[in-house]
């Protein structure tokens, strides 16, 4: 079998400063809120976008579907691609950061529905892929505190969903939502060329410069096949998978939820989706901290209990200041529980396959929530209380998943 041969830079005495943990964690850090942002920005959006062309809330679902079952279908080959191409892992992410603009470029610009959906497909591969080599490289730079590096780089995921509600929110007071995304669009393509700059050292450390380890793909499938093998990480991903049917559904039907049932829009809308975002944006890495210290199974089954309990009070107590306090606790632990488990996944895998083990898991997240909203508007259609039953029921099924998988205890050094 052939290898893939990879032209090293120079190695220079002193590491450049892009290689430090400080520099790789709040800069990948970053990057993840601006696709966060944009992201949220447009499910923020998906009411307007469903005035505009005149469909269903069936069809609107489907962009969510989309967009998961696109990230679905790259994540698990790009996950082998990924640790095989390590040197390259800078290249990669800026290539993410312009197919994510042109994406919005496309969406900006269609003039029909089925246009949306193309401009979703590439935003969708370009943000399963950023995440792959993202993760893993803080996944190896900071493998003793693993769940804290992982969930400080959720966070900024929250801070992107804040920044989101908020802008968002605000300027379609002044700007139609094809507008605003033409603006948006703007913002990745120009930091595609700051993204290569600063992170084109990010895959090259002293085990790559030292040749201990070249890529190669016979070996890498080998140490993928292994993957099927851990009984650990297939519960983890289908648990995942499950909790990821339920977040999807709750953003996706709680912006229609708001406009329809409670008469919200622009800013207000904003305010109440702002709740649950700006309360995890201390809540996610707090949460990790605590996975690294007692386990991860004593984390993350409480909070998904909490999950399941305040979304099914939802169904009678979902307006006014009653639904305000539940979106704060639900803040408590809804994108802080995501982090733990991509955690947990990589602690019963070795580092040289990160990115295949994030790109197993994401597969089965990702196809299993793509089927969520498609089913969710089945009961949003008959009722819109149902739902939430039928989000709280999927948090149900994650933690019985949860409690039968066993996770081992975070250790230092894991090989």
């Amino acid at each position: 079998m052939s290898e893939v041969s990879t032209e090293k830079p120079p190695i220079l005495e002193t590491p450049s400063f892009r290689q430090s943990g400080p520099f790789i964690l709040a800069s990948l850090t970053g990057g993840h809120g601006l696709f966060h942002w944009f992201s949220q920005s447009l499910s923020f959006m998906l009411p307007e976008i469903r005035d505009t062309f005149g469909i269903s809330t069936g069809q609107v679902s489907y962009m969510a579907a989309t967009r998961e079952l696109a990230s679905g279908i790259v994540a698990m080959p790009g996950g082998v691609f990924t640790d095989m191409v390590r040197p390259h892992w800078g290249l990669i992410l800026a290539c993410c950061m312009a197919i994510f603009g042109l994406g919005w470029v496309v969406m900006g610009f269609s003039p029909i529905y089925p246009v949306v959906l193309v401009g979703m497909v590439l935003v969708a591969l370009s943000t399963a892929l950023w995440h792959l080599p993202a993760i893993a490289a803080i996944s190896r730079r900071f493998p003793e505190r693993r769940g804290t590096a992982l969930s400080t780089h959720g966070g900024g995921g929250n801070i992107g969903d804040v920044i989101a509600m908020a802008i968002t929110g605000f300027l379609l007071g002044f700007l139609g939502w094809q507008g605003l995304i033409k603006i948006y669009a703007i913002i990745p393509l120009f930091l595609a060329f700051v993204v290569f700059w600063s992170f084109r050292d990010l895959g090259w450390d002293n085990e790559t410069n030292s040749d201990s380890v070249k890529p190669d793909l016979s070996r890498q499938l080998a140490q993928t096949r292994d993957l099927f093998k851990n009984p650990g990480l297939w519960g983890i991903s289908l648990a995942s998978g499950v909790r990821s049917m339920a977040f999807v559904s709750f953003m996706t039907f709680l912006p229609l939820y708001l406009n329809d049932e409670l008469g919200l829009t622009g800013p207000s809308r904003g305010f109440y989706l702002m709740l649950p975002l700006i309360v995890g944006i201390p809540f996610t890495p707090l949460m990790g901290y605590l996975s690294d210290r007692i386990g991860r199974k004593l984390v993350l089954i409480p909070g998904m209990i909490l999950l399941g309990s305040l979304t099914f009070m939802l169904v009678p107590y979902g307006q006014g200041l009653s639904m305000i306090m539940l979106l704060i606790g639900l803040g408590t632990f809804l994108n802080s529980d995501q982090p733990l488990l991509m955690s947990a996944a990589l602690d019963t895998t070795g580092r040289e396959v990160a990115a295949a083990t994030l790109g197993f898991m994401s597969f089965s997240r990702m196809i299993l929530a793509a089927v969520a909203p498609p089913i969710g508007s089945i009961f949003y259609n008959i009722n819109p209380d149902r739902v939430f039953i039928y989000i709280a029921v999927l948090f149900a099924i994650a933690i019985g998943i949860l409690i039968i998988t066993p996770i081992p205890k975070p250790q230092k050094h894991i090989q």
